[in-house]
């Protein structure tokens, strides 16, 4: 405790540092004033079916990256997913197109270009998805919510949906230039904790209300969620690393000398991005039938709307699978490390330097990339299998899945950054253990710059 308070103490010294969380949490208020201003002419106390839809589901899932947005037919409802959507078509496209792939290698103007694209589609998704939302929402409520249920009421809307989106994407970018953490990743992250404590309170008292034992399996809940938490951090931080000879001049004659460095290279190297870009995905088939109740769909829209479906689980575990691999592939460059450490003077003993190098540490890469995107995308599916077993589904969501990858890795990124401003001053850190290790490389710069 008194480190605790000591370190507070030193944060408020640093007036930069204080700057910026202070920054960071006016932003994240605004954006958080911002989930319950409900959109004009729909009556609030009518709300009531539109939050019974989204307790379970998909679109409960959805309504957690909105932290409740979405149920509460707010101005931010569509949150941050278009956005997340338009930088996965950006992000292909850098390897499926030539001009995107020359645009990445450009630098700062480059990074500008492609932030600007990404930008314009996040508007067109917007502009799709906005009236389906109305349309669900039409289907949802009662006639005497609205106001004004005429075409006019359905421009306008779409309107404040699309610019409600625009507006979260701006203040996420602010948080990134002048607050603390990555501003994209920060948004996500609160809206998922705003649902944290009704879910907890949601889960004690439908176990209080059982017999035999209720309680205690209320305790061993939150004992597996604790289980669960550290697997996370385990995985955010796991890192393999690989020998490196650095050849050096010993002062005084002609001597070469050798000193023992190391690549770390970590088993997830990608961070919780594969998941956010999976999930993206699955919204889709909902997105395309209107944000219809599950039960008025058949076959593969039924399917691809109910978290607990085997096709659903397994389909979202083999998109996690890929995307790993793909953002592994466009975050690590192993002929570019190769060529940096040939510079350098270094060398992996028993391996040629060169084009033998980057092959080397490309298959280091690929050998522990497939256990570290198995164990993402079981991490990503046990919400499912929470369901299954009982746990109430917003609990479930804690059990795992998007929501506590994404809690554990944005929480680990903001407390380095925090260490490294207190380090920079020759203050302790937040751990006197150890450095926190963070997933400051796998951070989507190219999301929030």
């Amino acid at each position: 405790m008194k480190n605790l308070i000591t370190t507070i103490k030193n944060i408020y010294k640093v007036e930069e540092l204080r700057t910026k969380i202070g920054n960071t949490i006016l932003f994240l208020l605004i954006y958080r004033f911002g989930s319950f201003v409900v959109l004009p002419g729909v009556d609030p106390a009518a709300l009531d079916p539109l939050k019974q839809q989204t307790s379970d589901g998909i679109l409960g899932i959805l309504d957690m990256f909105s932290g409740g947005a979405f149920s509460n037919a707010s101005i931010f409802a569509l949150g941050i997913m278009p956005y997340i959507s338009a930088s996965i078509v950006i992000q292909l496209l850098t390897i499926a197109v030539p001009y995107f792939a020359k645009m990445q290698k450009e630098g700062e103007s480059g990074r500008k270009k492609m932030n600007q694209f990404t930008r314009y589609l996040t508007v067109i998704i917007t502009v799709f998805q906005a009236p389906s939302y109305l349309v669900n929402l039409n289907q949802q409520l009662d006639a005497n919510a609205f106001q004004d249920s005429s075409g006019f009421f359905m421009v306008s809307s779409s309107i404040i949906l699309v610019a409600g989106t625009m507006f979260i994407m701006w203040l996420g970018e602010r948080i990134t230039d002048r607050g603390i953490g990555n501003g994209i990743s920060m948004i996500i992250m609160v809206g998922i904790i705003a649902n944290l404590p009704s879910a907890i309170v949601s889960e004690f008292g439908s176990r209080v209300n059982q017999q035999n034992g209720g309680l205690v399996m209320f305790v061993v809940e939150l004992l597996i969620l604790l289980l669960i938490v550290i697997m996370c951090i385990m995985l955010v931080q796991g890192i393999r690393r690989i020998p490196v000879q650095v050849a050096k001049r010993i002062q005084g004659n002609q001597q070469i000398g050798g000193v023992r460095q190391y690549i770390p290279l970590r088993v997830n190297t990608a961070g919780v991005m594969p998941i956010i870009f999976a999930q993206a995905i699955m919204f889709i088939p909902i997105t395309i039938a209107g944000f219809a109740n599950s039960e008025s769909m058949q076959g593969f829209m039924a399917t691809f709307a109910n978290p607990t479906s085997f096709w659903y689980s397994f389909t979202f575990a083999l998109l996690i699978i890929v995307f790993t691999y793909f953002y592994t592939a466009i975050t690590v460059n192993p002929k570019n490390m190769a060529e940096e450490m040939k510079r350098s003077g270094g060398f992996i003993p028993g391996v040629k330097p060169g084009k033998a190098t980057a092959e080397f540490i490309d298959s280091i890469m690929s050998r522990i990339t497939l256990p570290g995107s198995i164990f993402l995308a079981i991490v990503a599916i046990l919400p499912s299998l929470a369901m299954v077993m009982g746990v109430s589904n917003k609990f479930a969501q804690f059990f795992g899945g998007t929501s506590l990858l994404i809690l554990v890795g944005v929480v680990l990124d903001t407390l380095q950054q925090i260490e490294s401003h207190l380090l920079m001053r020759q203050y302790d850190g937040l751990m006197k253990s150890g450095r926190i290790k963070g997933r400051t490389a796998t951070a989507p710069v190219s999301m929030a710059s």
